[in-house]
């Protein structure tokens, strides 16, 4: 791991505010999981890593950077130390809904569900309670690092980044745009108020200063778009240098559609790249049906995927074949996509991401089936790099933000049983990473706590 014992010159002065000594588990470039046994690992006083080293360095290590052994947080047996996860999609505006409405197909649930109960986003009661929920239930799940549509209501969306500020979840916050093809009349925007209102968004959530809440440029999907609203878009993204998210290739009677529509474009891919909205900070949700050439612009363009299994499976919409996605180097993450997938649960993206391949590997004898660790890495390095925020989070590297979680897979009356030679004398490494490996099985309750850049965020104090 990258980790010093001496800190840098200008770092000398920085205190530090908080040091584990333990287990620790996360990804990075080169190894899909890296367990770590006995480290110390130190977070200075504005929640970055100042140190990683190994456990019998912890007295010389107190000495260089002035705190007390005794004041070293000691993680037991069962306990370890893992990278926050990352959803890179996720509808916060339907998670009133999620679990129910799975009957239907993509854009009959569209029209059916999610744009009747979005226009309800108007009434900020209404907003205040759902988003509040769900910045909970997400934080709880262990989801430090989410990324999420709104609706076309910018007091609404403006809302659900002050909310996510105050729980302290670094945040994406998207103001969705769309303003054709809804056969929700009221539920639309025409193009020059959809801009206005998505120019007043950014303003107005830049100008709230915010330390991980940024705005992202909102396209709902190429459908829903018409190629001038697009266009605006493209040119909002790139004068302020924006993130961008939106779906692409998600089922095929939308592809056929997306190809009606756009009838000048050569697929799915090119109709974002001929708006300016496919660029190295893009991120697009599923992508079961891209072919080949479409994922060589998106490595070419830096652009990522959000792989969305639940709501592909939920829905019926198609399963993304992710070992093609990683052997074209596209950029890839895991999103919940709530309320199509009906789990706020990224441990629940990374099991489902798991059983799509399985079925793909179950159709075809030559596909290569997802391994634990590689969904693992998806789940943390990968979402941050999807949204390029890897500089900033994904893994336990020196210099990045402390958003981590703390899992206990012995909680009291947690899902996980622990069984003879697992207990807490003469544990071996194999042990230390069978119990790593049983969060697979754990569920919320094994985490015992969540932090976001060292500040810790669940459980919740009184705000």
């Amino acid at each position: 791991p990258k980790g010093r014992g001496e800190p840098a010159a200008e770092l000398a002065v920085m205190p530090v505010s908080t040091v584990y000594r333990g287990t620790l588990a996360h990804s990075t470039r080169d190894e899909a999981l890296q367990i770590l046994e006995d480290f110390v690992l130190g977070v200075d006083a504005e929640g970055k890593i100042a140190f990683i080293e190994e456990g019998q360095n912890v007295d010389s290590l107190s000495q260089t950077w002035g705190f007390q052994t005794s004041d070293v947080i000691q993680l037991e047996q069962h306990e370890f130390l893992m990278p926050g996860m990352v959803d890179t999609h996720i509808h916060a505006s339907q998670y009133s809904y999620s679990g129910t409405a799975l009957d239907l197909p993509l854009l009959d649930w569209l029209n059916t569900y999610t744009f009747p109960v979005e226009s309800r986003y108007k009434d900020l009661d209404y907003a205040r309670n759902v988003y509040t929920k769900v910045l909970k239930r997400t934080l709880r799940n262990g989801t430090t690092t989410a990324c999420y549509f709104a609706t076309i209501h910018t007091d609404a969306s403006l809302l659900l980044g002050q909310i996510a500020d105050d729980f302290g979840q670094r945040a994406l916050v998207g103001k969705v745009c769309m303003d054709c093809n809804s056969t929700v009349p009221y539920y639309k925007e025409p193009l020059k108020e959809c801009k206005d209102e998505t120019l007043r968004f950014i303003r107005e959530l830049l100008k709230k200063e915010y330390a991980h809440v940024k705005p992202v440029v909102t396209p709902r999907f190429a459908v829903s778009c018409s190629s001038s609203l697009l266009h605006t878009l493209g040119k909002i993204a790139k004068n302020n240098d924006l993130h961008i998210q939106s779906h692409i290739s998600e089922n095929k009677e939308e592809v056929k559609l997306v190809k009606q529509l756009f009838p000048d474009c050569k697929s799915y891919t090119d109709v974002y790249l001929k708006h300016d909205l496919l660029t190295d900070k893009t991120v697009m949700a599923h992508g079961c049906y891209l072919s080949d050439e479409e994922l060589k612009i998106f490595h070419e363009r830096g652009a990522a995927i959000s792989h969305c299994p639940n709501s592909n499976l939920s829905l019926a919409s198609g399963m993304l074949n992710v070992r093609n996605v990683l052997n074209h180097k596209v950029k890839l993450g895991l999103g919940t996509d709530v309320a199509g997938g009906y789990s706020p649960s990224m441990l629940d993206a990374l099991r489902r991401a798991m059983d799509t391949s399985k079925v793909l590997s179950m159709q075809d004898a030559q596909h290569q089936t997802l391994t634990f660790e590689e969904a693992f890495r998806l789940a943390t390095l990968g979402g941050s790099e999807a949204l390029s925020l890897d500089d900033q989070t994904g893994n336990f590297e020196v210099g990045k933000d402390f958003d981590a979680l703390r899992v206990n897979m012995c909680i009291p009356g947690g899902p996980v049983d622990m069984f003879p030679g697992q207990g807490p004398k003469d544990i071996s490494l194999l042990q230390v990473n069978a119990c790593v490996f049983d969060i697979f099985a754990g569920d919320d309750r094994n985490i015992a706590e969540v932090f976001v850049a060292g500040r810790r965020v669940v459980p919740f104090p009184d705000l």
